[in-house]
């Protein structure tokens, strides 16, 4: 896979790389588009392809990522735990 077919694949399902997409984001969506455009519902066969074609670029590409685990990483994903962290023993804002 290259870069520019990622690009696409994203592209097809609505999405832009600078999107920050977790697994769940993207299988919503694919069933949201496979309605759409599924065949029984009026739509295009070449849709359905283009769709699965995304989908299977996506979660490929998803697979073999590699994520990280650090504390950084995990506090860039969940703000409301730094937020948590950063203040819980301040006087005005933690809890007594």
């Amino acid at each position: 896979m290259t870069h520019v077919e990622l690009k696409a694949a994203l592209t097809v399902f609505g999405f832009s790389e600078h999107d920050r997409l977790s697994m769940a984001h993207i299988k919503r969506r694919q069933r949201e588009l496979s309605k759409r455009y599924h065949p029984d519902r009026l739509g295009e066969v070449q849709q359905m392809q283009d769709l699965n074609e995304a989908a299977a670029i996506l979660f490929a590409y998803l697979r073999n990522y590699h994520f990280s685990f650090s504390e950084e990483e995990f506090y860039r994903q969940n703000p409301d735990e730094q937020l948590r962290m950063q203040f819980a023993h301040d006087p005005l804002w933690g809890v007594p």
